[in-house]
Protein backbone atom coordinates (compact mmCIF):
# COMPACT_ATOMS: atom_id res chain seq x y z
CA UNK A 1 0.00 0.00 0.00
CA UNK A 2 1.05 3.28 -0.75
CA UNK A 3 0.12 6.00 1.86
CA UNK A 4 0.10 9.67 -0.23
CA UNK A 5 0.68 12.83 1.98
CA UNK A 6 0.48 15.95 1.03
CA UNK A 7 2.21 18.70 2.49
CA UNK A 8 0.47 22.01 2.16
CA UNK A 9 2.43 24.39 4.37
CA UNK A 10 3.88 27.41 2.95
CA UNK A 11 3.15 30.93 2.15
CA UNK A 12 4.15 31.24 -1.81
CA UNK A 13 5.46 34.53 -1.40
CA UNK A 14 6.88 34.50 -4.95
CA UNK A 15 4.20 34.32 -6.56
CA UNK A 16 2.70 37.48 -4.52
CA UNK A 17 0.41 39.12 -5.37
CA UNK A 18 -1.91 35.89 -6.34
CA UNK A 19 -0.50 33.87 -3.80
CA UNK A 20 -1.10 35.24 0.16
CA UNK A 21 0.11 34.65 3.25
CA UNK A 22 -3.71 33.08 4.12
CA UNK A 23 -4.27 31.78 0.86
CA UNK A 24 -0.93 30.48 -0.76
CA UNK A 25 -0.31 29.10 -4.19
CA UNK A 26 -1.61 25.66 -3.39
CA UNK A 27 -4.89 26.47 -2.92
CA UNK A 28 -5.21 28.56 -6.11
CA UNK A 29 -6.41 27.42 -9.89
CA UNK A 30 -3.08 28.36 -11.76
CA UNK A 31 -1.75 25.42 -14.20
CA UNK A 32 -5.66 23.79 -14.71
CA UNK A 33 -9.13 23.57 -13.75
CA UNK A 34 -8.33 22.10 -10.10
CA UNK A 35 -6.13 23.91 -7.39
CA UNK A 36 -2.43 23.25 -7.12
CA UNK A 37 -3.47 20.81 -4.03
CA UNK A 38 -6.47 18.85 -5.94
CA UNK A 39 -4.34 18.12 -8.96
CA UNK A 40 -1.69 16.81 -6.20
CA UNK A 41 -4.60 14.55 -4.65
CA UNK A 42 -5.59 13.49 -8.06
CA UNK A 43 -2.28 12.37 -9.31
CA UNK A 44 -1.70 10.68 -5.85
CA UNK A 45 -4.87 8.76 -6.06
CA UNK A 46 -4.37 7.36 -9.72
CA UNK A 47 -1.32 5.23 -8.69
CA UNK A 48 -1.75 1.36 -8.05
CA UNK A 49 -3.07 0.64 -4.29
CA UNK A 50 -3.09 4.45 -3.41
CA UNK A 51 -4.61 5.30 0.04
CA UNK A 52 -6.62 7.92 0.48
CA UNK A 53 -4.46 11.40 1.51
CA UNK A 54 -3.34 12.51 4.48
CA UNK A 55 -3.02 16.63 3.70
CA UNK A 56 -0.03 18.34 6.41
CA UNK A 57 -0.93 21.79 6.73
CA UNK A 58 -1.23 24.81 9.14
CA UNK A 59 -4.44 25.41 11.46
CA UNK A 60 -4.84 28.95 9.65
CA UNK A 61 -5.57 26.83 6.06
CA UNK A 62 -7.59 24.17 7.57
CA UNK A 63 -11.16 24.83 6.64
CA UNK A 64 -9.81 25.69 2.89
CA UNK A 65 -7.83 21.97 2.60
CA UNK A 66 -11.38 20.72 4.17
CA UNK A 67 -13.27 22.55 1.12
CA UNK A 68 -10.90 21.68 -1.83
CA UNK A 69 -10.79 17.85 -0.66
CA UNK A 70 -14.58 17.26 0.33
CA UNK A 71 -15.27 15.06 -2.52
CA UNK A 72 -12.17 12.92 -1.27
CA UNK A 73 -13.51 10.03 0.98
CA UNK A 74 -11.70 8.78 3.77
CA UNK A 75 -9.34 12.02 3.82
CA UNK A 76 -6.94 13.09 6.84
CA UNK A 77 -6.45 16.43 7.82
CA UNK A 78 -3.31 16.47 10.55
CA UNK A 79 -3.07 20.59 11.81
CA UNK A 80 0.70 21.32 12.55
CA UNK A 81 0.80 24.48 15.15
CA UNK A 82 3.55 26.53 13.75
CA UNK A 83 5.97 25.80 10.24
CA UNK A 84 9.25 23.72 11.21
CA UNK A 85 9.99 22.36 8.05
CA UNK A 86 10.02 19.10 5.67
CA UNK A 87 11.58 16.81 8.55
CA UNK A 88 8.54 17.11 11.46
CA UNK A 89 6.44 16.49 8.74
CA UNK A 90 7.97 13.53 7.23
CA UNK A 91 8.19 12.26 10.97
CA UNK A 92 4.52 12.69 11.27
CA UNK A 93 3.88 10.89 8.32
CA UNK A 94 5.82 7.76 9.28
CA UNK A 95 4.37 7.63 12.65
CA UNK A 96 0.49 8.13 11.46
CA UNK A 97 0.78 5.95 8.91
CA UNK A 98 2.55 3.31 10.78
CA UNK A 99 -0.25 3.95 13.49
CA UNK A 100 -2.94 3.18 10.55
CA UNK A 101 -1.58 0.77 7.95
CA UNK A 102 1.52 -0.88 9.81
CA UNK A 103 5.04 -0.27 9.61
CA UNK A 104 5.62 -2.07 5.92
CA UNK A 105 3.33 0.43 4.70
CA UNK A 106 5.04 2.90 2.18
CA UNK A 107 4.84 6.59 2.35
CA UNK A 108 4.67 8.83 -0.22
CA UNK A 109 5.61 12.23 0.55
CA UNK A 110 5.03 14.93 -1.86
CA UNK A 111 4.59 18.47 -1.88
CA UNK A 112 0.98 20.21 -2.82
CA UNK A 113 2.25 22.87 -4.95
CA UNK A 114 4.01 20.97 -7.69
CA UNK A 115 3.07 20.74 -11.64
CA UNK A 116 3.49 17.29 -12.76
CA UNK A 117 2.50 17.42 -16.69
CA UNK A 118 3.10 13.64 -17.39
CA UNK A 119 1.07 11.22 -14.98
CA UNK A 120 2.00 8.18 -17.00
CA UNK A 121 5.76 8.86 -16.51
CA UNK A 122 5.04 9.89 -12.97
CA UNK A 123 3.68 6.87 -12.29
CA UNK A 124 6.50 4.86 -13.49
CA UNK A 125 8.74 6.91 -11.37
CA UNK A 126 6.74 5.76 -8.40
CA UNK A 127 6.63 1.89 -8.93
CA UNK A 128 10.34 1.97 -9.74
CA UNK A 129 10.68 4.08 -5.90
CA UNK A 130 8.60 1.87 -4.67
CA UNK A 131 10.63 -1.69 -5.76
CA UNK A 132 13.62 0.26 -4.07
CA UNK A 133 11.42 1.43 -0.51
CA UNK A 134 10.43 -2.44 0.14
CA UNK A 135 14.28 -2.91 0.09
CA UNK A 136 14.73 -0.42 2.66
CA UNK A 137 15.79 2.82 0.59
CA UNK A 138 14.58 6.07 1.37
CA UNK A 139 13.65 7.18 -2.16
CA UNK A 140 13.90 10.87 -3.62
CA UNK A 141 12.76 11.93 -7.06
CA UNK A 142 15.35 13.64 -9.09
CA UNK A 143 14.25 15.60 -11.73
CA UNK A 144 15.46 15.23 -15.19
CA UNK A 145 17.23 19.25 -15.63
CA UNK A 146 16.34 20.66 -18.83
CA UNK A 147 18.16 23.55 -18.33
CA UNK A 148 21.39 24.88 -15.94
CA UNK A 149 18.91 25.59 -13.69
CA UNK A 150 20.60 28.06 -10.55
CA UNK A 151 17.39 28.35 -7.99
CA UNK A 152 17.35 24.11 -7.55
CA UNK A 153 19.42 22.23 -5.46
CA UNK A 154 20.88 18.66 -7.57
CA UNK A 155 21.71 15.37 -7.10
CA UNK A 156 24.39 13.60 -7.59
CA UNK A 157 23.65 10.04 -8.74
CA UNK A 158 25.79 7.09 -7.25
CA UNK A 159 25.79 3.34 -8.26
CA UNK A 160 22.77 2.14 -10.51
CA UNK A 161 20.37 0.06 -8.26
CA UNK A 162 19.12 -2.52 -11.05
CA UNK A 163 16.62 -0.68 -13.13
CA UNK A 164 15.19 1.21 -10.84
CA UNK A 165 17.66 4.32 -10.05
CA UNK A 166 20.39 4.83 -8.40
CA UNK A 167 22.37 5.59 -5.23
CA UNK A 168 22.79 8.87 -4.18
CA UNK A 169 26.01 10.42 -4.34
CA UNK A 170 25.89 13.63 -2.83
CA UNK A 171 23.18 16.04 -2.48
CA UNK A 172 24.13 19.77 -3.88
CA UNK A 173 23.66 23.23 -3.19
CA UNK A 174 22.07 25.44 -5.44
CA UNK A 175 25.06 26.36 -8.10
CA UNK A 176 26.06 29.53 -9.97
CA UNK A 177 25.43 29.62 -13.42
CA UNK A 178 28.46 27.81 -14.55
CA UNK A 179 28.70 25.47 -11.88
CA UNK A 180 24.83 24.35 -13.67
CA UNK A 181 26.06 24.46 -16.93
CA UNK A 182 28.37 21.78 -15.84
CA UNK A 183 26.02 19.25 -14.37
CA UNK A 184 24.30 19.78 -17.33
CA UNK A 185 26.70 18.69 -19.08
CA UNK A 186 27.70 15.86 -17.08
CA UNK A 187 24.24 14.20 -16.83
CA UNK A 188 24.84 12.33 -13.65
CA UNK A 189 23.21 15.54 -11.93
CA UNK A 190 19.25 15.46 -11.04
CA UNK A 191 17.39 18.85 -9.69
CA UNK A 192 15.73 17.31 -6.35
CA UNK A 193 12.38 18.06 -6.52
CA UNK A 194 11.83 17.39 -2.45
CA UNK A 195 9.62 14.54 -3.10
CA UNK A 196 9.90 11.08 -1.74
CA UNK A 197 9.02 7.70 -0.97
CA UNK A 198 9.92 5.42 1.66
CA UNK A 199 8.90 2.13 4.31
CA UNK A 200 7.32 3.99 7.12
CA UNK A 201 9.62 1.69 9.77
CA UNK A 202 12.92 3.02 7.58
CA UNK A 203 12.09 6.29 7.57
CA UNK A 204 11.24 6.31 11.68
CA UNK A 205 14.58 4.29 12.04
CA UNK A 206 16.74 6.91 9.86
CA UNK A 207 14.96 9.68 12.33
CA UNK A 208 15.51 7.76 15.57
CA UNK A 209 19.90 7.43 14.35
CA UNK A 210 19.84 11.23 12.63
CA UNK A 211 17.46 13.47 14.35
CA UNK A 212 16.27 11.36 17.46
CA UNK A 213 14.78 15.52 18.60
CA UNK A 214 12.45 15.81 15.66
CA UNK A 215 11.31 11.90 16.24
CA UNK A 216 10.42 12.31 19.80
CA UNK A 217 8.75 15.74 19.55
CA UNK A 218 6.51 14.32 16.91
CA UNK A 219 5.96 11.43 18.39
CA UNK A 220 4.90 13.47 21.68
CA UNK A 221 2.70 15.88 19.29
CA UNK A 222 0.79 12.90 17.57
CA UNK A 223 0.40 11.33 20.79
CA UNK A 224 -1.04 14.64 22.41
CA UNK A 225 -2.83 15.50 19.95
CA UNK A 226 -6.41 16.24 20.12
CA UNK A 227 -9.37 15.81 17.21
CA UNK A 228 -11.10 19.01 16.54
CA UNK A 229 -14.15 18.42 13.70
CA UNK A 230 -12.74 16.53 10.44
CA UNK A 231 -8.99 17.85 11.84
CA UNK A 232 -6.39 16.25 13.89
CA UNK A 233 -4.56 18.59 15.75
CA UNK A 234 -0.99 18.53 16.90
CA UNK A 235 -0.08 19.25 20.46
CA UNK A 236 1.13 23.04 20.16
CA UNK A 237 3.68 22.34 22.71
CA UNK A 238 4.92 19.46 21.99
CA UNK A 239 5.24 20.63 18.60
CA UNK A 240 6.71 23.56 19.55
CA UNK A 241 9.83 21.32 20.85
CA UNK A 242 11.02 20.36 17.60
CA UNK A 243 13.77 21.26 15.61
CA UNK A 244 12.96 23.41 12.39
CA UNK A 245 14.95 21.05 9.68
CA UNK A 246 14.48 20.25 6.08
CA UNK A 247 14.13 16.34 5.54
CA UNK A 248 17.32 16.89 3.37
CA UNK A 249 19.55 17.84 6.50
CA UNK A 250 17.99 15.97 8.76
CA UNK A 251 17.84 12.40 7.04
CA UNK A 252 18.67 12.44 3.56
CA UNK A 253 22.37 13.70 3.53
CA UNK A 254 22.87 11.27 6.65
CA UNK A 255 21.74 8.10 5.78
CA UNK A 256 23.67 5.37 3.83
CA UNK A 257 19.90 4.03 2.36
CA UNK A 258 19.54 6.78 0.19
CA UNK A 259 18.46 6.28 -3.38
CA UNK A 260 17.09 8.34 -6.22
CA UNK A 261 14.89 7.77 -9.18
CA UNK A 262 14.89 10.28 -11.99
CA UNK A 263 11.41 11.70 -13.32
CA UNK A 264 11.25 13.09 -16.38
CA UNK A 265 7.56 14.44 -16.45
CA UNK A 266 6.94 17.60 -17.42
CA UNK A 267 7.72 18.96 -13.59
CA UNK A 268 7.82 22.07 -12.56
CA UNK A 269 7.49 23.82 -8.76
CA UNK A 270 6.01 27.18 -10.36
CA UNK A 271 8.68 28.71 -7.51
CA UNK A 272 8.19 32.65 -9.24
CA UNK A 273 6.32 33.63 -12.31
CA UNK A 274 8.68 32.89 -15.13
CA UNK A 275 7.82 29.30 -14.44
CA UNK A 276 4.16 29.60 -14.49
CA UNK A 277 4.94 30.99 -18.03
CA UNK A 278 6.52 27.46 -18.75
CA UNK A 279 3.62 25.76 -17.92
CA UNK A 280 1.34 27.69 -20.23
CA UNK A 281 0.57 28.55 -23.93
CA UNK A 282 2.00 31.52 -25.28
CA UNK A 283 0.41 32.93 -28.39
CA UNK A 284 2.65 34.02 -31.63
CA UNK A 285 4.57 36.86 -29.86
CA UNK A 286 5.48 34.55 -27.09
CA UNK A 287 3.50 35.99 -24.84
CA UNK A 288 1.55 34.40 -22.01
CA UNK A 289 -2.01 36.14 -21.43
CA UNK A 290 -4.99 35.40 -18.82
CA UNK A 291 -7.72 37.68 -17.98
CA UNK A 292 -8.85 40.64 -19.91
CA UNK A 293 -5.65 41.84 -21.34
CA UNK A 294 -5.03 44.21 -24.43
CA UNK A 295 -1.53 44.21 -26.03
CA UNK A 296 0.72 46.53 -28.33
CA UNK A 297 4.28 45.75 -29.44
CA UNK A 298 4.93 43.50 -26.65
CA UNK A 299 6.77 40.38 -26.56
CA UNK A 300 7.82 37.39 -24.49
CA UNK A 301 5.58 38.85 -21.28
CA UNK A 302 3.47 37.00 -19.12
CA UNK A 303 0.71 39.27 -18.29
CA UNK A 304 -2.58 37.92 -16.33
CA UNK A 305 -5.44 40.24 -14.71
CA UNK A 306 -7.63 38.63 -12.44
CA UNK A 307 -10.58 41.93 -11.84
CA UNK A 308 -10.14 44.33 -14.81
CA UNK A 309 -8.89 45.56 -18.24
CA UNK A 310 -5.18 45.25 -18.50
CA UNK A 311 -3.01 46.61 -21.15
CA UNK A 312 0.56 46.89 -22.16
CA UNK A 313 2.58 48.73 -24.86
CA UNK A 314 6.20 47.98 -25.54
CA UNK A 315 6.98 45.67 -23.32
CA UNK A 316 9.53 42.76 -23.59
CA UNK A 317 10.46 39.99 -21.28
CA UNK A 318 7.72 41.09 -18.36
CA UNK A 319 5.41 39.64 -15.82
CA UNK A 320 2.63 42.17 -15.18
CA UNK A 321 0.06 40.65 -12.60
CA UNK A 322 -2.97 42.47 -11.52
CA UNK A 323 -5.37 41.56 -8.88
CA UNK A 324 -8.30 44.24 -7.25
CA UNK A 325 -5.83 45.17 -4.45
CA UNK A 326 -2.53 45.17 -6.24
CA UNK A 327 -0.45 45.11 -9.28
CA UNK A 328 3.18 43.78 -9.90
CA UNK A 329 5.19 44.88 -12.66
CA UNK A 330 8.62 43.09 -13.29
CA UNK A 331 11.37 42.22 -15.84
CA UNK A 332 11.25 38.61 -16.00
CA UNK A 333 14.94 38.06 -14.66
CA UNK A 334 13.79 39.97 -11.34
CA UNK A 335 10.63 38.59 -10.33
CA UNK A 336 12.35 36.11 -7.31
CA UNK A 337 13.26 39.66 -6.07
CA UNK A 338 8.68 40.27 -5.42
CA UNK A 339 9.91 38.72 -1.61
CA UNK A 340 11.43 42.08 -0.89
CA UNK A 341 7.88 43.57 -1.74
CA UNK A 342 6.02 41.15 0.64
CA UNK A 343 8.95 42.10 2.99
CA UNK A 344 8.26 45.44 2.97
CA UNK A 345 4.74 44.91 2.73
CA UNK A 346 4.97 42.75 6.45
CA UNK A 347 6.80 45.28 7.88
CA UNK A 348 4.51 48.04 7.51
CA UNK A 349 2.15 45.75 8.88
CA UNK A 350 -0.08 45.72 5.85
CA UNK A 351 -2.74 43.65 4.68
CA UNK A 352 -1.38 42.71 1.03
CA UNK A 353 1.26 40.70 2.38
CA UNK A 354 -1.54 38.38 4.33
CA UNK A 355 -4.93 38.77 2.57
CA UNK A 356 -6.66 38.36 -0.35
CA UNK A 357 -9.40 40.82 -1.43
CA UNK A 358 -11.68 37.97 -1.53
CA UNK A 359 -11.17 36.16 2.39
CA UNK A 360 -12.28 33.28 2.86
CA UNK A 361 -14.15 31.61 6.05
CA UNK A 362 -15.73 27.95 6.64
CA UNK A 363 -19.40 29.16 6.03
CA UNK A 364 -17.90 31.19 2.77
CA UNK A 365 -15.84 34.62 1.55
CA UNK A 366 -16.31 38.16 2.22
CA UNK A 367 -14.99 41.14 0.24
CA UNK A 368 -14.13 44.65 1.24
CA UNK A 369 -15.94 46.68 -1.96
CA UNK A 370 -15.59 50.12 0.00
CA UNK A 371 -13.87 51.24 3.25
CA UNK A 372 -13.42 54.67 4.52
CA UNK A 373 -13.25 56.51 7.96
CA UNK A 374 -16.64 54.81 10.17
CA UNK A 375 -17.93 52.85 7.42
CA UNK A 376 -17.28 50.04 5.16
CA UNK A 377 -19.21 47.60 2.71
CA UNK A 378 -18.68 44.00 2.41
CA UNK A 379 -20.28 41.37 -0.45
CA UNK A 380 -20.87 38.04 1.74
CA UNK A 381 -21.20 34.78 0.46
CA UNK A 382 -22.25 31.80 2.88
CA UNK A 383 -22.69 28.44 1.26
CA UNK A 384 -25.91 26.74 1.44
CA UNK A 385 -26.59 24.81 5.28
CA UNK A 386 -23.93 26.98 6.53
CA UNK A 387 -23.65 29.57 9.60
CA UNK A 388 -21.72 32.17 10.70
CA UNK A 389 -21.39 32.08 14.38
CA UNK A 390 -23.53 33.81 17.27
CA UNK A 391 -21.69 37.18 17.76
CA UNK A 392 -21.74 40.45 18.74
CA UNK A 393 -19.37 43.92 18.13
CA UNK A 394 -18.92 46.66 20.71
CA UNK A 395 -17.61 48.87 18.02
CA UNK A 396 -20.34 48.62 15.56
CA UNK A 397 -23.23 48.64 13.74
CA UNK A 398 -24.60 46.98 10.76
CA UNK A 399 -27.39 46.78 7.80
CA UNK A 400 -27.73 43.47 5.63
CA UNK A 401 -29.38 43.52 2.09
CA UNK A 402 -29.53 40.46 0.53
CA UNK A 403 -29.30 40.15 -3.12
CA UNK A 404 -29.67 36.47 -3.46
CA UNK A 405 -31.12 33.54 -2.10
CA UNK A 406 -32.52 33.22 1.59
CA UNK A 407 -31.50 34.22 4.68
CA UNK A 408 -32.31 33.18 8.37
CA UNK A 409 -31.21 36.40 10.64
CA UNK A 410 -31.05 35.80 14.76
CA UNK A 411 -31.20 39.17 15.55
CA UNK A 412 -31.41 39.47 19.85
CA UNK A 413 -34.71 37.80 20.60
CA UNK A 414 -35.77 37.60 17.08
CA UNK A 415 -35.65 35.32 14.03
CA UNK A 416 -35.91 37.03 10.65
CA UNK A 417 -36.38 35.34 7.28
CA UNK A 418 -35.60 37.25 4.37
CA UNK A 419 -35.31 36.77 0.97
CA UNK A 420 -34.05 38.95 -1.89
CA UNK A 421 -34.25 42.66 -1.87
CA UNK A 422 -35.34 42.38 2.49
CA UNK A 423 -32.90 43.79 4.81
CA UNK A 424 -32.39 44.33 8.02
CA UNK A 425 -30.00 46.40 10.54
CA UNK A 426 -28.11 45.11 13.61
CA UNK A 427 -27.50 47.37 16.13
CA UNK A 428 -24.15 48.04 18.22
CA UNK A 429 -23.98 45.29 20.73
CA UNK A 430 -26.71 43.16 19.68
CA UNK A 431 -26.09 39.11 19.28
CA UNK A 432 -26.90 38.13 15.81
CA UNK A 433 -26.19 35.54 13.73
CA UNK A 434 -26.39 34.81 9.88
CA UNK A 435 -27.68 31.09 8.27
CA UNK A 436 -28.20 30.26 4.77
CA UNK A 437 -31.08 27.11 4.94
CA UNK A 438 -31.12 27.16 1.30
CA UNK A 439 -29.34 25.21 -1.84
CA UNK A 440 -27.78 27.89 -3.26
CA UNK A 441 -25.72 30.43 -2.09
CA UNK A 442 -26.72 33.29 -0.38
CA UNK A 443 -25.38 36.35 -1.28
CA UNK A 444 -25.66 39.81 0.55
CA UNK A 445 -24.55 43.48 1.05
CA UNK A 446 -23.50 44.40 4.28
CA UNK A 447 -22.74 47.99 5.44
CA UNK A 448 -20.68 48.64 8.46
CA UNK A 449 -20.47 51.86 10.23
CA UNK A 450 -18.99 52.73 13.63
CA UNK A 451 -15.90 54.32 15.63
CA UNK A 452 -14.08 51.03 14.95
CA UNK A 453 -14.36 48.41 11.94
CA UNK A 454 -11.94 45.55 12.73
CA UNK A 455 -12.41 41.87 12.01
CA UNK A 456 -10.76 41.44 15.24
CA UNK A 457 -14.18 43.38 16.99
CA UNK A 458 -16.16 40.23 17.05
CA UNK A 459 -17.31 38.17 20.40
CA UNK A 460 -18.61 34.77 19.79
CA UNK A 461 -21.31 32.96 21.76
CA UNK A 462 -21.19 29.75 19.49
CA UNK A 463 -19.69 28.20 16.50
CA UNK A 464 -20.00 25.69 14.87
CA UNK A 465 -16.08 25.82 13.43
CA UNK A 466 -14.80 25.76 17.13
CA UNK A 467 -13.08 28.87 16.65
CA UNK A 468 -12.09 31.22 19.63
Amino acid sequence: MIVPVLMAGGSGTRLWPLSRELYPKQFLRLAGEQTMLQQTVARAAALPSASAPIVVCGDAHRFIVAEQLKAVDGRQIILEPMGRNTAPAAAVAALQVAAAHGDDALVLLLPADHVIADQAAFAKAAQHAATLAQQGKLVTFGVVPTQPETGYGYIRTGEALGDAGHSVAAFVEKPDRETAEGYLADGGYLWNGGMFLFQAKAMLAELRMHAPAVLDACEAALNQGQRDLDFLRLDADAFAACPEDSIDYAVMEKTSNAAVVALDAGWNDLGAWTYLGEVSSSDAKGNVLSGDVLTADTTNTLVRAESRLVATVGLDNHVVVETADAVLVAPRNRVQDVKAIVGQLKAAGRSEAKHHPVVYRPWGSYETIALADRFQVKRIVVKPGAKLSLQMHHHRAEHWIVVKGTAIVTRGDDTLRLTEDQSTYIPLGTKHRLENPGVIDLELIEVQSGSYLGEDDIVRFQDDYNRA
